[in-house]
């Protein structure tokens, strides 16, 4: 399958069967080689772009096709994703495209893929110039997603926005345990690897461009792992005590597992618990990769009847599921799937997890809440109501540290700030 066939099947996954971008890329089957990466950077594109190309389309097209059609559809969005965004030379993009179009069985799709694509190269600042200015076409968000957005953050909405459709840089966690951050710093450099350090996170290694991971030195034998700088300050915010029995409470993939382990091997027991046993094998995988040692449990966080042992914890780390507002850059499909709704079913989510192991931790146990969301209502506004039921519950300020916005409950990294995804910090200690 060539590479714009392949994008095509990767949208039509997402867009029409639901599956997270993840997911998709799992099931289709990629071109090897170059072909691979292009068929990504288009789905990738496509999907992180959809608004302001399906407006360009509607523009173009002289009646909307039909929903049977929806393949040619989307073929109309990679042809003009590549003409604004690619090097890609026109009349290759144009051709190739149409080609696809003439793969499909339906002989007119192919004379209306090449007229609307050449009709967009010849009045290309026209037809720019007569896109809607409005917010959801010009940053490409969902018209919902902008106004919370917008409410959230009334001083840095906009470049919030734009900070998600960049693309993200590849940050590397350097394993501790193995080696220091300056050496391995110094395999890069022999490996011709550029990557300089973040002054953030401890462990971190930004580099210079994305690479397979397959190229980085000592990748294999767990001298390093890739995390985002603020997915990294998650273990030494919980900073747990030699001797200390934790808890990482819906952990899977098990980056900030991985973490707490390096940083602190004096543990008595980390507890990593998931709901998914597929997601747990991911975590096994990285805790074998890394050479590192946890108590894995498939189990629900908000029902720990069913799998605690009685014995509490003097450290929980919750990292609570929630929209992924703060990484669309990293899963542009997050765009196309959330809903306005989800939002209130991951509310009572979160604050039942939230309840459930609130109960597990020890008198003086402090507990980290954290979602890679940028909205209050999945971060802020949990803990508020929290605190409100529960007089023993404190807020520990996170003040000592010089990223995100203060808030009165917690911090918030926004998508952008020095270079992080978004994410949200609370910590709370039991009186």
């Amino acid at each position: 399958m060539d590479a714009r066939s392949a994008a095509v099947r990767i949208l039509l996954s997402v867009l029409q069967d639901g599956r997270s971008l993840t997911d998709a890329l799992d099931a289709v089957s990629l071109p090897s080689g170059p072909d691979n990466a292009l068929a990504r950077e288009l789905a990738y594109g496509v999907l992180r772009w959809y608004e302001r190309l399906d407006a360009l389309a509607r523009l173009l097209l002289a009646k909307p096709l039909k929903a049977k059609d929806r393949e040619i559809h989307l073929l109309v969005l990679v042809g003009l994703y590549q003409l604004l965004e690619m090097r890609v030379p026109p009349h290759a993009a144009v051709s190739a495209t149409a080609e696809v179009a003439r793969r499909t069985g339906r002989p007119w799709a192919v004379g209306l893929v090449n007229a609307v694509l050449r009709r967009f190269q010849r009045e290309r600042e026209q037809l720019l110039a007569r896109l809607p200015q409005t917010p959801e076409v010009t940053y490409a968000y969902p018209r919902w997603l902008v106004e919370r957005i917008r409410r959230a953050w009334p001083a840095h909405w906009q470049r919030v926005l734009e900070a998600g459709n960049q693309r993200p840089p590849m940050v590397l966690r350097v394993n501790r345990r193995r080696i220091d951050r300056d050496a391995y710093q110094d395999m890069l450099t022999a490996a011709g690897i550029a990557a300089e350090p973040l002054a953030l996170a401890e462990d971190a290694l930004q580099l210079a461009e994305p690479l397979p991971v397959e190229r980085l030195p000592g990748f294999a034998d767990g001298l390093v792992s890739v995390q985002d700088a603020a997915a990294q300050l998650a273990a030494p915010l919980l900073a747990p005590p030699p001797g200390a029995r934790v808890l990482d409470a819906c952990a899977a993939p098990g980056g900030k597992t991985c973490h707490l382990l390096e940083r602190y091997p004096e543990l008595a027991e980390l507890v990593v618990l998931d709901v998914d046993p597929a997601r747990l094998r991911r975590v096994r995988d990285n805790l074998q990769r890394l050479g590192l040692t946890a108590t894995v449990v498939a189990g629900d966080a908000g029902a720990p009847a069913d799998w605690w042992d009685g014995r509490p914890f003097e450290r929980i780390l919750l990292d609570a599921p929630c929209s992924g507002t703060g990484v669309i850059r990293r899963h542009p499909d997050i765009k196309r799937l959330r809903r306005e709704q989800d939002l209130e079913v991951l509310g009572r989510t979160q604050r039942r997890l939230l309840e459930a192991v609130w109960s597990l931790l020890a008198p003086g146990g402090k507990l980290i809440y954290s979602t890679c969301s940028i909205l209050p209502q999945e971060n802020e506004d949990v803990l508020a109501d929290f605190l409100a039921r529960h007089p023993e519950a404190r807020v520990e300020p996170i003040t000592a540290q010089a990223w995100g916005e203060r808030l009165a409950v917690g911090r918030q990294i926004l998508t952008g700030d020095r270079g992080m995804d978004g994410f949200y910090y609370g910590c709370l200690s039991k009186q």
